[in-house]
């Protein structure tokens, strides 16, 4: 296998998880500022043209972070990282498409539009009039996230998932682009914190 890595959160999820399920994956940075990840080399692999793009043993190509993860964990259960049985792995996915959906995204493209605009306007569809609301968007489900935090170690009770790396590598990008966790937000916080010793935060 081959890891196609650049800056930004996707890529550190899946670096992540990998760190936390102690494998060594070669990799290949893939320059995103510079345009590299639209040229013909790596759209080849990745038609979105994006980061990060797993080169399969078998020579094909998989993307989508979940996707990725999902494979890895298939591939190599042991520490489990989205769960055992059909229930962990419900509760797993639930929660990680939730995220993705109601604070990922609109995170995402309230920076694309807003900050992020000059790099993104010639790359993809851009709406910088929507971006305001799309960072309250993500701002108001993290409050939500925070209460639904409440009295739990991690996203998915007691189980470390994919979900809280998702979380935490989307907080701690949304820090460093003008959108920083709500100091209000104390459960999420601490959680984020507890995240931020362990030693894949790092990768």
């Amino acid at each position: 296998m081959k890891l196609y890595d650049s800056i930004g959160p996707n890529p550190r999820l899946v670096r992540m998880f990998i760190a936390e399920k102690g494998l060594t994956i070669p990799t290949q940075s893939i320059d995103i500022r510079a345009g590299e990840n639209r040229k013909p080399e790596h759209l080849a692999r990745n038609p979105h043209g994006q980061t990060p793009t797993l080169e399969l043993d078998d020579g094909s190509f998989l993307s989508e972070i979940t996707a990725i993860c999902e494979y890895l964990e298939e591939k190599h259960p042991t520490p489990p990282l989205i769960g055992t049985t059909a229930e962990e792995r419900a509760e797993c996915r639930m929660w990680t498409r939730r995220i993705d959906l109601t604070i990922c995204e609109p995170l995402a493209n309230g920076f694309r539009f807003s900050e992020g605009l000059k790099m993104f306007k010639d790359r993809v569809p851009c709406f910088p009039e929507a971006a305001p609301g799309l960072k309250q968007m993500a701002a108001h489900r993290l409050q939500w996230m925070n209460s639904q935090m409440q009295g739990k170690d991690y996203v998915c009770g007691a189980r470390f998932t994919l979900a809280d790396l998702l979380l935490y590598g989307w907080i701690d990008f949304g820090a460093q682009v003008g959108q920083p966790l709500d100091p209000a937000n104390t459960v999420l916080a601490e959680w984020h914190a507890r995240i931020a010793a362990r030693p894949s935060a790092k990768a």
